[in-house]
């Protein structure tokens, strides 16, 4: 290539990164790894527009986040299960049967959750919350300023919160407080 750009190192260095963000954004392996594939094709396409190859983690996941809402925009937001990541199946063997199934339940609840909300917040949560990215990396993925960051970062933890409220059953109200059923 003429930029200068190897692809196959990209996909070394950020495969992971990439392929955690889809499966928490999409909730289902086959999709991630679609998206992955997707969103290396599109890197490979458009190679020309990184102009710092330093900043090459931001925008693949740049470009990971449209290729995410675009696929599940062609599904139909279908509903379904989310397999668990690989690291919550090898629960180690003391464990027990108890603690492996509450964690598989808390983690299908935070992924309905998640699969509730708008796909800024959601990209947000996924961003900011579970990959720990800084203000400024997010706001450079999804092209918008710190400030609206943080204020949307408030405002998706909220939404989140009352989304598991939702999914636990609980009634809620305005102010936060629990009403009695």
């Amino acid at each position: 290539m003429s930029s200068g750009l190897d692809i196959e190192s990209l996909y070394i260095e950020f495969h992971l990164d990439i392929y955690h963000f889809s499966l928490y954004f999409s909730s289902n392996k086959q999709d991630a790894e679609d998206i992955t594939q997707e969103t290396f094709i599109k890197a490979i396409r458009n190679s020309h527009m990184l102009k710092d190859h330093t900043r090459a983690k931001y925008w693949l996941l740049s470009i990971a986040r449209h290729t995410a809402i675009d696929h599940l925009r062609k599904k139909k937001f279908k509903s379904t299960l989310p397999e668990l990541l690989d690291k919550m199946t090898k629960i180690e063997r003391r464990d027990s049967l108890d603690e492996h199934l509450l964690v598989k339940e808390q983690w299908e609840e935070i992924q309905t959750a998640l699969f509730r909300i708008k796909p800024h917040y959601r990209s947000l949560l996924i961003l900011r919350g579970i990959q720990e990215m800084t203000i400024r990396e997010t706001a450079e993925i999804l092209e918008c300023s710190e400030l609206k960051v943080r204020v949307d970062f408030y405002r998706a933890v909220k939404v989140l919160k009352k989304e598991l409220q939702v999914v636990e059953g609980v009634n809620i109200d305005e102010k936060g407080r629990k009403l009695n059923s």
